[in-house]
């Protein structure tokens, strides 16, 4: 086999790859990003990355995992640059795709609340309860500890108690009370 064989064989799976996980992959890049242009180009250096690597990755069930933690990366860097905290008011609000989310109906207000944590808190939330990944898949993926992501968890889940509006509360309680259901 040539190299123009192996290349046009990396490309078709590469390529297979792709076009099977884009869509999935995609709701993950908007969730930790927060809008559209920001997930695409996510997604679109994941993906380069993971081309550029291609070769390099023994553990094809590992690949959505490694295109997480890629995006994971870079929505943290973007985070880090001092031009992208800045916010810009609008009369006007954008036009918005539909993500589909695991929740109870309530997404949309509480992803308003979601939206507001910082990056390590948000990326564990989305891993968690948007993606359904168990903590020590949220641990490899963002190349944490098990320990960090059930401490970033519980900050994050404290916090969008403490900011969420009472309607938002299915048990009904107040964030400082006690009760066994309310965790």
């Amino acid at each position: 086999m040539g190299a123009h064989d192996r290349r046009a064989d990396k490309d078709a799976d590469f390529s297979a790859y792709m076009s099977a996980r884009q869509a999935a992959l995609y709701r993950t890049a908007y969730l930790l990003a927060g809008d559209h242009a920001t997930a695409e180009d996510l997604l679109q250096n994941a993906f380069a990355k993971l081309y550029l690597s291609w070769d390099k990755v023994r553990d094809r069930e590992a690949l959505d995992g490694y295109v997480r933690r890629i995006m994971v990366n870079e929505n943290n860097s973007l985070w880090r640059r001092a031009w992208k905290r800045k916010e810009h008011s609008t009369d006007t609000m954008p036009e918005t795709g539909t993500v589909d989310t695991y929740d109870d109906g309530m997404g949309g207000a509480l992803w308003s609340f979601v939206q507001t944590l910082p990056p390590k808190q948000r990326s564990v939330i989305v891993l968690r309860y948007y993606e359904q990944l168990s903590e020590a898949e949220i641990a490899d993926t963002l190349g944490i500890s098990v320990g960090t992501v059930k401490s970033q968890a519980s900050r994050a889940l404290a916090g969008l108690r403490a900011r969420a509006p009472q309607s938002l509360n299915p048990h009904g309680l107040h964030p400082h009370e006690s009760g066994d259901d309310a965790r």
